[in-house]
C-alpha cells in the first residue's frame, strides 16, 4: 500500500526497529508452543521448574508484544500528526482561487473523515502486523513436525485467505464510494447550520432541504456502509469457520490418513488456535487498513500546494511610493466572468473609493490587488519593479484587508507577528467605539459574540494592529449605523491617511465619496477613474450610476 510505503521512507529505522519486535514476539509465541509441546505433551516433565519456566516465557511473550504493538501504534500517530500537519499547511500554502474552488465542505471532510480513518487504521495496523508474522513463524515451525500436513493446511488456510480478500475486495469498492457519499453530506451540513436562520423562516426550503437533498446522500451512505459491513462480517465469519476446520482437518489428516500421531496433530490444533485470533484480527484490520488508503487518495486528490515545512519571512518593502496593474487579466476557470485588462497606478497614502454594481468585478479587482489571486497575464509592478509570482509575501505584506465575509481571530498581532503595541490598540479601540464592548487579556480578544457592524469594527482593529501600508476595505460601512458611519468617512479615514496608510475602499456611500482622493468605477469587468462630472454625477446618486 503506498499509505505504508509513506510510512516506510519517513520512519524507516523505528520501522525497522517495530517489526524487528514483532519478530521476537512471533519467536516467543512460537517458543512457547514448542515449549508446551516438548515439555507438557510428547514428554510430560513432573520437574517444579516447569510451571516457573512456563509463566515466565508467557510473560515475555506477553511483555514483548505489548511493546511491538505500542511501538508501532505510538509510530502511527506521529505519522498521523505529521500528516495532518502537513495537510494543514498546504492549505495555507495553497492559493486561495483553489481553495475556493474545492469548497470548505471537501476540506473539512479531508480534516476530520480521512485523517480519522488513517489514524484507525494505524491503530488497528499492529493487529495485522502481528498476524502476518505470526502466521510465517507458526508455518516455518509447523513443518518441522510434518510437511505433508502443513502443505494441505496450507493450501486450506489460502482458500480461506484468499475468500476473505474477495469479501474485502467488496468493501473497498463501498468504502471508495462512501468517502465519496461523505463529502456531499459535509455540505448539507454545512447549509443546515450556516443557513439555520433562513431555513427556520422558510420551512419549505427545510423541508426541501432535508427530503431532497440531505436524505437522498443519508440514504445512499446508509446503503454502501451496509453493504461494506456486510461483507466485512462476511470476511470475519469466513476466516472464524474456516480456521475451525482446519483443526478438524489436522485430525483428519493424523488419524485417519496416518500421516502423524495424536502429540502432532495437538500441536499442529494448539497452533491454529493459537493463530485464529490474531489472523482473524488481521482480517478485521484489514478493512480499516483499505479505508484508510481511500482517504488518503482523497487527500492527494486535492492537488494542493507541495508542502513546505518553513513560512517564508516577507522582506520588507519600505520606502515604496507607487503600485501599478499593468493590462492585468483573470478569469475564473470555467469563463463565466473576467475582468481586464486593468490599468491602475495608485501612489502611496492615497484614499481610493471603488464602487461598482453587482458582479462587476469589485471583490475580484480586490483579490488581485492584495495578491491573493494571480493575473493570467499582465503585470503587477512595485516602484517600476515587477511583483515576482514565486515570492508573493513579500507583496502581501503590504496589505491588511477587512473582507465581506470577515472572519475574526481573537490574537492581536502587530509587524512581524509579535504582540501588538498597547497604545495603539488603546487608541483604536477609543476611535472604533469598542473600549467597552471588548474584554483584552494579555493580547488576546475574549469575547468575540458580537453583532455583524461591531465584528466589521475589530476586524479593522486586528488590521490596524498588524500596521501595514495598505489596507483595503469591501464594504466596511454597510453595517454601521448611519452616526458611526459618518464617524468613519469623516474621522477614522483622516486618521489612517495622517498615519501613512494608503486606503483602497469598496463603497457605495456616494455622500462620502468627496473624501476620496480618487474615484474607480468597475463595469462589466473594466476599471475607469471618474473624474470631473462623471465624479459630480456618482457623488450625487451612485446608486443611479451602477445601475
Amino acid at each position: 500500500m503506498e499509505l505504508l510505503f509513506l510510512v516506510w521512507r519517513q520512519y524507516r529505522w523505528p520501522f525497522i526497529g517495530v517489526m524487528a519486535l514483532s519478530l521476537a514476539s512471533a519467536a516467543l509465541g512460537i517458543g512457547l508452543i514448542a515449549f508446551i509441546n516438548q515439555r507438557l505433551i510428547e514428554t510430560v516433565d513432573v520437574s517444579l521448574t516447569v510451571l516457573p519456566e512456563f509463566l515466565g516465557l508467557l510473560l515475555l511473550l506477553m511483555a514483548v508484544t505489548l511493546g511491538s504493538q505500542l511501538a508501532l501504534t505510538v509510530l502511527g500517530h506521529h505519522f498521523v500528526y505529521r500528516l495532518r500537519g502537513e495537510f494543514i499547511k498546504r492549505i495555507l500554502d495553497t492559493r486561495v482561487e483553489r481553495i475556493e474552488r474545492l469548497g470548505s465542505a471537501s476540506l473539512l471532510a479531508g480534516l476530520t473523515s480521512d485523517i480519522r480513518n488513517i489514524t484507525i487504521a494505524f491503530v488497528r495496523l499492529p493487529e495485522l502486523v502481528q498476524g502476518i508474522v505470526l502466521a510465517f513463524g507458526s508455518a516455518a515451525y509447523l513443518a518441522m513436525l510434518s510437511t505433508k500436513m502443513l502443505l494441505v493446511t496450507v493450501v486450506w488456510m489460502a482458500i480461506t485467505i484468499w475468500g476473505g480478500f474477495v469479501l474485502v475486495a467488496r468493501v473497498y469498492k463501498h468504502m471508495a464510494t462512501l468517502r465519496e457519499t461523505e463529502d456531499r453530506l459535509y455540505a448539507d451540513y454545512q447549509t443546515v447550520l450556516e443557513g439555520r436562520k433562513e431555513l427556520t423562516l422558510n420551512r419549505e426550503r427545510a423541508e426541501f432541504i432535508f427530503r431532497q437533498q440531505y436524505e437522498p446522500n443519508a440514504s445512499a451512505y446508509r446503503h454502501h456502509i451496509i453493504r461494506a459491513d456486510t461483507f466485512h462480517l462476511s470476511a470475519v465469519n469466513w476466516s472464524n469457520i474456516m480456521m475451525l476446520g482446519a483443526i478438524g482437518l489436522v485430525f483428519w489428516m493424523a488419524n485417519g490418513l496416518g500421516w502423524a500421531d495424536t502429540a502432532v496433530a495437538a500441536t499442529y490444533s494448539l497452533t491454529l488456535l493459537f493463530l485464529r485470533t490474531p489472523l482473524l484480527s488481521a482480517v478485521g484490520a484489514l478493512p480499516t487498513l483499505l479505508t484508510a488508503q481511500v482517504a488518503f487518495n482523497k487527500l492527494n486528490k486535492f492537488e494542493l500546494a507541495p508542502f513546505r515545512a518553513a513560512f517564508p519571512r516577507p522582506r520588507p518593502q519600505t520606502g515604496w511610493q507607487t503600485l501599478e496593474l499593468r493590462d492585468v487579466v483573470f478569469h475564473y476557470q470555467d469563463n463565466a466572468f473576467s475582468i481586464g485588462p486593468v490599468n491602475l497606478t495608485i501612489h502611496r497614502g492615497e484614499l481610493l473609493f471603488l464602487i461598482g454594481g453587482n458582479g462587476s468585478g469589485k471583490s475580484t479587482l480586490a483579490m488581485l490587488l492584495t495578491g491573493l489571486y494571480q493575473p493570467q497575464s499582465g503585470t503587477i509592478l512595485l516602484d517600476g519593479r515587477p511583483v515576482s509570482a514565486d515570492g508573493p509575501e513579500d507583496y502581501r505584506q503590504l496589505f491588511s484587508a477587512v473582507f465581506t465575509d470577515v472572519w475574526l481571530f481573537d490574537r492581536l498581532l502587530g509587524p512581524g507577528g509579535k504582540p501588538a503595541d498597547p497604545q495603539r490598540v488603546e487608541k483604536w479601540l477609543a476611535h472604533l467605539k469598542m473600549a467597552r464592548k471588548l474584554e483584552l487579556s494579555d493580547g488576546r480578544i475574549c469575547n468575540l459574540q458580537l453583532s455583524k457592524g461591531q465584528k466589521k469594527r475589530v476586524a479593522l482593529l486586528l488590521a490596524l494592529a498588524e500596521d501595514r501600508d495598505i489596507i483595503l476595505l469591501d464594504e466596511w460601512a454597510a453595517d454601521q449605523d448611519p452616526h458611526f458611519r459618518r464617524e468613519f468617512y469623516q474621522v477614522l479615514l483622516p486618521l489612517m491617511q495622517e498615519m501613512g496608510k494608503t486606503i483602497f475602499a469598496i463603497s457605495h456611500d456616494d455622500h462620502y465619496f468627496i473624501h476620496a482622493d480618487r474615484l474607480l468605477e468597475m463595469r462589466n469587468g473594466q476599471l475607469s477613474e471618474l473624474m470631473g462630472e462623471e465624479r459630480d454625477a456618482a457623488s450625487r446618486d451612485a446608486v443611479a450610476r451602477t445601475a
